[in-house]
C-alpha cells in the first residue's frame, strides 16, 4: 500500500469516528441554525420587542432594517463565537485522547508516518469546519435574500473564503495544543485564548498588527458587508496565517514523534 493510500485510510478512519459520534450531523445542523437565526431575528426584531417589551398601548417601534451585507457580517460574528467554540470543543482531544489511551502508539507502530497521522486528523477537522460553515452561511445568505435583500454572490464567496481561513487557523492551533498538552480542556482553553488574544490585539492595534492572523476575521466581516479591500490590506495576514498553519503541522508531527504516548 502506498503512502498516499495509507493517508486516505487514516482520513477515512477519522471521518468514520466523526460519523459514529454523529458530529458530521449535529455540527452542520448547529451552524445552519445559527445561520438562519440571524436574518430571521433581525427581520422580526420589532415584532419581538413589541410582544415582549411591555410597551404602552399604541407604541410604535421603528427600527431601521440593516443592509443584507451587515446581516451576513453579524452571522459570521455568531460563527466566530458559538461556532468556533463548538468546533474547538469537538476536536480538543483529537490527539491527546489517543495519546493518553495509547491508541496513538498502536497506530504509529504500523508503517504510518507522524506527519501523515497529524495531517489526516487536520484534514478531517477542515472538512467538518468548512462544510459546516458553508451549510450555515448558505442558510444565512438564503434567508437574508428572502427577508431583507439580495447580497452579491461575490461578497458571499469572498467573506466565506476569508472566514474559512480563520477557522482553519484556529483548528490548527487546536491540533497543536492537543499534541502538546495532556488535557483536552487545556488544549481548548489554550487555542481559544490565543485566538481571542490575536483578535483583540488586531482590533486594538490595527496599524501594528495588520500582519496578524487575528485580523482575518475582521476582513471577513468587511467583505460580507460589501466593503472593497485591496490585496495590500489582507495579503500580509493571510500569508502569515498560511505559513503558521504549515509550520504548526510540521511542529505537531515533530512533537508527537518525540513522545507518541503519555505515561
Amino acid at each position: 500500500m502506498s503512502g498516499l493510500s495509507r493517508w486516505f485510510v487514516l482520513l477515512w478512519k477519522e471521518l468514520l469516528e466523526l460519523q459514529r459520534s454523529f458530529k458530521l450531523i449535529w455540527v452542520p445542523l448547529l451552524f445552519i441554525l445559527l445561520g438562519i437565526m440571524q436574518p430571521v431575528s433581525t427581520y422580526y426584531l420589532p415584532v419581538i420587542l413589541e410582544k415582549a417589551g411591555n410597551m404602552p398601548e399604541g407604541t410604535v417601534i421603528e427600527i431601521p432594517m440593516p443592509e443584507g451585507g451587515q446581516v451576513l457580517a453579524d452571522t459570521l460574528s455568531q460563527f466566530g463565537v458559538m461556532g468556533l467554540l463548538v468546533l474547538v470543543l469537538v476536536f480538543m482531544g483529537t490527539v491527546s485522547g489517543e495519546r493518553n489511551s495509547g491508541a496513538a502508539s498502536l497506530v504509529l507502530v504500523k508503517p504510518i508516518s507522524f506527519s501523515a497521522y497529524i495531517s489526516a486528523k487536520w484534514a478531517a477537522m477542515q472538512l467538518l469546519a468548512w462544510g459546516s460553515l458553508l451549510a450555515g452561511y448558505l442558510a444565512a445568505w438564503y434567508y437574508t435574500w428572502l427577508l431583507i435583500e439580495v447580497v452579491p454572490i461575490a461578497s458571499f464567496l469572498s467573506s466565506f473564503a476569508m472566514f474559512g481561513l480563520w477557522l482553519s487557523f484556529v483548528m490548527t492551533l487546536t491540533i497543536l495544543f492537543s499534541t502538546v498538552l495532556r488535557s483536552a480542556a487545556g488544549a481548548a482553553f489554550a487555542a481559544l485564548g490565543l485566538s481571542l488574544l490575536l483578535s483583540v490585539l488586531s482590533s486594538l492595534l490595527p496599524r501594528y498588527m495588520e500582519w496578524s492572523p487575528g485580523a482575518i476575521s475582521g476582513y471577513a466581516y468587511a467583505l460580507a458587508s460589501g466593503m472593497t479591500l485591496s490585496s495590500a490590506d489582507y495579503v500580509p495576514s493571510v500569508g502569515v496565517a498560511l505559513a503558521v498553519i504549515i509550520a504548526v503541522l510540521y511542529g505537531a508531527a515533530a512533537l508527537l514523534r518525540r513522545s507518541p504516548a503519555i505515561d
